[in-house]
């Protein structure tokens, strides 16, 4: 596990790749006023745009669902990155070198091999794409492509190349491009022979299997040749960048529509997914040469957010090794908080197969969901069985009734317990209907271990779901206090040089609203406002690092963005919210004292009275000089 990256290059990564380049990739900015700028946001469907963007600050802010950050923070989001992932993608792009703190052995070794097997697969995936497209020997490879419907452009789409038959070729040509044998070696793409190092893949056609962030961490390899006495299917081995249970092909052309619609369809081969997604079925994944497991569904559970509402459809062959399939995914069924379902072609097809039969329709009815993966595994359990015997019947509700146990929401729980009594042909549906919720219940009170899994009525998956994104606050703005207070913020957060020193001298108690005191005391955290006139771009990443959590940092980028509500921002329109909210926290204190005095009244201790009406005095005398002579009496 690679150590923790070094703050400075964190920095300098920030600094060096501008946050409008960055976002310009995945949607259409324009000119919003005061430097910002707008588009259509990202991260939720909208009509008019409300997702800004601060080159100056490098932050950005949408005022519909309340997303927010900085560059590094937007391509984790989009992406799906974690924060090294993206930090790694971003230096990659600015030719930062990133150093590592706090590893077990040489970071920067490692990170560089990581860097070299990546770049060596880049290569081999552009020199078997050419292979493809003008080799006469792959001339093989085009006939399979499109005896299952896919052309060229297809190819191109998915980058599908094709490795020669001869031994060495893109060894040598790897070579020709400075990679050492032992590079050669630990990127799997070719294998010791008895001469040195000879390619892994030879004749075959060859799809190139990316992760999340669109790299090319392995290939995978079709037979094409009778003579070929090697598997169907061959993949990379697991290697430095590849692990098979950690990968899902398509998944770097998915990912934005998986998350956008909250479904994902779950396909068993590389030319199912082409299938799909050439029909428009573009959410369509596939694992490489292994069954569906924990770690995939840890990869889908980023892209689908926990949403109840969420949907995976698995499609499998017909066939017994197919339902086998479909029983083995409905095992890990409580590891999502998504609804699971399975969609098998009624002839037995693939998505392929029906494509190139019945057209691109028929693959899009195909994976509307029809049945829920419970209800085929129950029919699975129930054909096993001999119903017409007490024996059988009872045998075949000891295994069915756990898996009733295990739907996620309640109402559907007692439905479905109530259409296995049916199937079963058992009269007493009330006894199957206690059945299954004593089962549940027990299930709950053990925390979901052993008996039934976690019922749906929780609402819980196997795995404890992260915690929903704080929303910002509702302030109304209509309330003057509230508005100034938050003109104030916003300009010691994007022009600190005109609030600055008096700014630093507030108190978070000035703030009435509870989410600008927070963002006040992270500003004081951070250093305050002359901070930010010192070093600029580092002061709003101190803010937002310094913020309590993740609802205070979110408004700290808000603030940071959003414009200032007046068109010309100088000195004198920051004097103005500075005195303001200064004076309405005098005006406060103003009435506790008064209060405090009443309750002294005139039997009060003589002294404790002249100190109270001393300070009372004091704080008229200061309103009046703010009154009259503004900032120049702070």
């Amino acid at each position: 596990m690679a150590g923790r990256i070094n703050d400075d290059d964190v920095k300098a990564v920030r600094d060096a790749v501008p946050i409008d380049a960055v976002v310009s990739e995945y949607l259409q900015l324009r000119g919003a006023g005061g430097g910002n700028l707008k588009g259509l946001c990202p991260f939720h469907d909208e009509k008019s745009p409300s997702f800004q963007v601060s080159p100056s600050k490098g932050l950005f802010h949408c005022f519909g669902c309340q997303e927010g950050g900085d560059t590094i923070t937007f391509v984790m989001k989009v992406d799906h990155l974690s924060f090294s992932e993206a930090v790694e993608r971003l230096a990659a792009q600015a030719g930062i070198t990133l150093r590592y703190e706090e590893g077990g052995y040489n970071p920067s070794h490692q990170r560089g091999e990581r860097i070299r097997l990546v770049e060596a697969h880049k290569i081999a995936a552009e020199w078997y794409a050419e292979q493809l497209a003008t080799s006469p020997e792959a001339d093989t490879g085009r006939i399979f492509l499109a005896e299952r419907g896919f052309d060229q452009a297809a190819a191109v789409h998915f980058g599908v190349g094709y490795s020669p038959q001869g031994w060495d070729h893109l060894t040598r040509y790897l070579r020709g491009k400075g990679f050492t044998d032992k590079e050669l070696l630990l990127s799997g793409l070719s294998q010791e022979g008895r001469r040195g190092p000879i390619d892994r893949f030879r004749g075959r056609l060859m799809w190139p299997i990316r992760d999340i962030a669109g790299d090319v961490v392995g290939f995978g390899a079709r037979k094409l040749y009778e003579a070929d006495n090697g598997p169907k299917y061959l993949n990379t081995p697991d290697t430095a960048i590849y692990k098979k249970s950690q990968v899902l092909y398509g998944i770097d052309l998915a990912k934005q529509h998986i998350a956008k619609v909250s479904r994902a369809v779950v396909v068993e081969g590389y030319t199912d997914v082409m299938a799909c997604h050439l029909a428009g079925v573009t959410t369509a994944i596939a694992t490489c040469g292994t069954a569906f497991g924990g770690d995939h569904i840890k990869i889908l559970r980023r892209l689908l957010m926990d949403n109840g509402s969420a949907r995976v459809i698995f499609t499998f062959d017909g066939d017994a090794a197919g339902q086998k399939a479909a029983l083995r995914a409905f095992e890990d069924d409580q590891k999502f908080a998504a609804e699971t379902y399975i969609a098998i072609a009624p002839d037995g097809m693939d998505p392929c197969e029906l494509r190139l039969a019945k057209g691109d329709d028929a693959v899009s009815d195909l994976v509307e969901p029809r049945t829920p993966l419970f209800e085929f595994a129950l029919r699975q359990i129930v054909v096993r069985y001999d119903l017409d015997t007490p024996a059988g019947r009872a045998a075949a509700l000891d295994e069915a009734a756990p898996i009733v146990a295990r739907i996620k929401n309640s109402g559907a729980q007692h439905e479905v317990a109530v259409q296995l009594a049916g199937m079963l042909g058992i009269l007493d549906t009330q006894f199957v209907v206690k059945r299954v919720a004593q089962l549940a219940r027990w299930s709950r009170e053990r925390g979901g271990r052993g008996g039934a899994p976690t019922s749906r009525g929780s609402q819980q998956p196997y795995e404890a779901a992260p915690a929903p994104r704080a929303s910002g606050p509702a302030l109304t703005l209509r309330n003057p206090v509230y508005a100034t207070e938050r003109e104030l913020l916003k300009l010691a957060l994007q022009r600190p040089e005109l609030v600055s020193p008096a700014f630093d001298a507030y108190g978070v108690d000035e703030f009435t609203a509870a989410p600008y005191a927070a963002v006040r005391q992270a500003i004081m955290d951070a250093g305050g406002a002359e901070y930010g006139i010192q070093d600029s771009p580092e002061y709003l990443v101190r803010v937002r690092d310094a913020a309590p959590d993740d609802q205070v940092r979110a408004m700290v980028t808000e603030l940071a963005v959003e414009a200032i509500m007046r068109r010309t921002v100088d000195e004198n329109y920051a004097g103005e919210q500075l005195v303001t909210v200064r004076r309405r926290a005098v005006a406060r204190r103003v009435v506790d004292i008064q209060s405090q005095l009443t309750r002294l009244g005139a039997g009060g201790d003589p002294a404790q009275l002249a100190a109270v009406q001393n300070e009372l005095w004091v704080l008229q005398q200061y309103d009046q000089a703010l009154r009259g002579q503004g900032a120049a009496a702070l």
